[in-house]
């Protein structure tokens, strides 16, 4: 009889190499997400947010946007529910008219009972904004993290190393376009998803490649160990990069006679993705070359999140930006961001109806395409800012 091979429990293994991932259903704290476009928040205008947990009220007034906890903490109703502006300076709740201070949180009045001594004496909590390219983002996690962290560190790092480069968030000359909305997943599978190399079959006939004659591998197959690039900049981004571009590192797979498949588009340029904490995707030449997309994968409760796609390409003048905003107006959002990417959620919305009750963790089978998965896992495990925990008011 031949000798028998025992396998490592998945759970086992798991557990060694990644337990802070496999804990973080809530997703990870102390980070930078994106929160709402700016046109979503006109002056005066009000707005509420649920991040990792974190019931969030954003405000903007005289320009600014503000973030505060979106609870009174008079009788625990959401102000976001019935937004009541009474003044530039204040956070007004609808109920009974207590008035926060915009900048620090502070009750500064009770529209009823100017007098009360509870005034000055308590507050609700702030969140750090930053604003850029018409996104609002939020800081969100421990009210006393210090210092927070620049925006850069929590987004892809600069691409640098190919010729004619994406565009880079944070520059001003950029276009920046994209849409938000839910998805019934937990984040950690949405993210898996983004990068994963073998879930590239399930865009195999989509009209994207048709229209545009381009390849589309039938998966990719590490070679090395430099298939996966570790990204550990000081002070900066965490990330982890597919690294197509070297021939040497993957096989890009092209063909599988078995089942008869084989690429079907002409037009080869090449495609590389990179995921950072705490979980934003980078797609370089997407949806065409010389664009960049971005994604988020925003936590809000424990099986939801909300995907951010937002495409990025370079624009030096006001003709550059009328090519692209036509490129996104005709093209793009329809048959890119929600054609394309519907495919993307529909993967995600499957798996959770295992994963979803923790099940899919211990008993998944990973194969050697998943290789970059594992590693970002590691990485989140090791580098994350926090673990968030389940909050204990959802109302």
């Amino acid at each position: 009889m031949g000798a028998s091979v025992r396998k490592i429990p998945a759970k086992s293994l798991a557990s060694r190499q990644y337990a802070p991932y496999l804990e973080a259903t809530w997703g990870i704290k102390n980070h930078w997400y994106p929160a709402a476009f700016s046109k979503e928040l006109p002056e005066r205008g009000t707005k509420g947010v649920m991040i990792a947990g974190h019931e969030i009220v954003m405000r903007r007034a005289r320009g600014k946007v503000y973030a505060l906890a979106d609870r009174c903490l008079h009788r625990w109703v959401k102000m976001s529910d019935k937004p009541l502006r009474v003044s530039d300076d204040h956070m007004t709740c609808w109920y009974h008219g207590f008035c926060y201070g915009l900048e620090d949180g502070v009750l500064r009045t009770i529209i009823g009972a100017p007098q009360d001594p509870l005034i000055n004496q308590v507050k609700i909590r702030t969140y750090p904004v930053e604003e850029v390219n018409g996104i609002i983002f939020l800081f969100v996690g421990d009210e006393d993290y210090k210092p927070v962290p620049p925006l850069a560190a929590d987004l892809p790092i600069r691409i640098t190393d190919v010729p004619n480069p994406p565009g880079y968030l944070l520059d001003p000359d950029v276009y920046a376009r994209g849409i938000h909305r839910t998805a019934n997943s937990n984040w950690r599978l949405a993210v898996e998803n983004g990068f994963d190399p073998g879930h590239i079959l399930i865009h195999y006939d989509n009209i994207l490649m048709a229209a545009t004659e381009r390849k589309l591998y039938l998966g990719a197959e590490p070679l090395t160990p430099e298939a996966v690039k570790m990204i550990d900049e000081p002070n900066g981004p965490k990330g982890i990069m597919n690294m197509y571009y070297d021939q040497s590192a993957y096989r890009l797979v092209q063909e599988n006679p078995i089942v008869k498949m084989k690429v079907r588009g002409r037009v080869d340029y090449p495609v590389r993705t990179s995921m950072y904490l705490p979980g934003v995707l980078l797609v370089e030449n997407w949806p065409l070359q010389g664009w960049a997309q971005y994604e988020w994968y925003v936590p809000t409760d424990d099986q939801h999140h909300e995907y951010w796609e937002v495409v990025v390409n370079p624009c030096h003048n006001e003709d550059d930006r009328e090519a692209a905003e036509y490129l996104y107006e005709s093209a793009f959002e329809k048959i890119a961001l929600r054609d394309f990417n519907d495919r993307d959620i529909f993967a995600r919305e499957a798996m959770q109806r295992v994963y979803g009750s923790g099940k899919g963790w211990d008993k998944e089978v990973l194969c050697s395409m998943d290789t970059i998965i594992v590693g970002w896992r590691k990485l989140v495990s090791q580098y994350n800012r926090g673990i968030q925990e389940p909050p204990d008011f959802l109302g």
